[in-house]
């Protein structure tokens, strides 16, 4: 997959996308980054990419010119992939919203800064609008980070367990539930004897309820989106009237 990035920060991302995960990611060819400056398409010596708004008001506006210019080049025109604009008046990301987005083989992703970015583009190039929450960051640069690494750990031979990533918090519509590693004993906290039982069946059977537990307990709503068996019913209620 491919990811284009166009920001005015292009030396933030280098030490995330460099290491663990992401890093083996690319050096395997199962993703590429490229970061653009938008400056590089600035025609001033300044490089000069904001301007005052216009009406008065406080803070820079980002201008429309090296932007347009920037993804046309790269991206062409009209865009041969999805322009994801990262903006807190986007769709709010949600491992259903990743799980779409990584059907694309590119994505060109658009970090804003300033006050905010001239209209025009939001209205006459962006295809896409994402947030990541209802905040306010300085800048798109973490947004897109985050896109980044939430796609490529969906895509086939990126993470070392090939059903990692199915397993996850959010992905089968549950929380995960807990884990546990050696030692078997910590300062009188013990694992669980069933993880140590050996019976796959039994270890399936726990993690799934306690899966079920746990998104009771923190997340109760997500439990009327996901299609539930009967025996994770009759657990969920033993629950409830316990």
């Amino acid at each position: 997959m491919q990811f284009d990035v166009f920001t005015l920060l292009p030396e933030v991302f280098p030490p995330y996308l460099n290491s663990s995960i992401l890093k083996r990611a690319q050096e395997n060819g199962h993703i590429s980054v490229d970061v653009h400056n938008i400056r590089d398409w600035t025609h001033d010596k300044h490089h000069v990419t904001d301007d005052n708004p216009y009406g008065g008001g406080g803070g820079m506006i980002m201008k429309p010119e090296p932007v347009f210019e920037a993804v046309e080049d790269i991206i062409e025109s009209p865009p041969s992939a999805p322009i994801i604009l990262l903006t807190p008046q986007g769709r709010l990301f949600t491992q259903e919203i990743a799980d779409e987005l990584a059907l694309n083989p590119r994505l060109a992703l658009i970090c804003g800064r300033y006050e905010g970015l001239d209209e025009r583009i939001r209205t006459h190039l962006v295809t896409d609008e994402i947030s990541i929450g209802d905040y306010v960051l300085t800048g798109g640069e973490l947004p897109a980070m985050i896109l980044i690494d939430a796609l490529s750990r969906l895509i086939p031979g990126v993470l070392g367990d090939e059903n990692g990533a199915a397993n996850d918090s959010h992905a089968s519509g549950l929380l995960e539930g807990p884990h546990y590693t050696r030692p078997p004993e910590f300062r009188g906290w013990e694992v669980p004897p069933v993880l140590r039982s050996g019976d796959h069946g039994k270890v399936a059977q726990w993690r799934r309820e306690e899966a079920l537990l746990r998104t009771f307990q923190r997340r109760p709503e997500m439990l009327e989106k996901i299609e539930l068996s009967k025996k994770d019913r009759a657990f969920l209620e033993k629950i409830r009237n316990s």
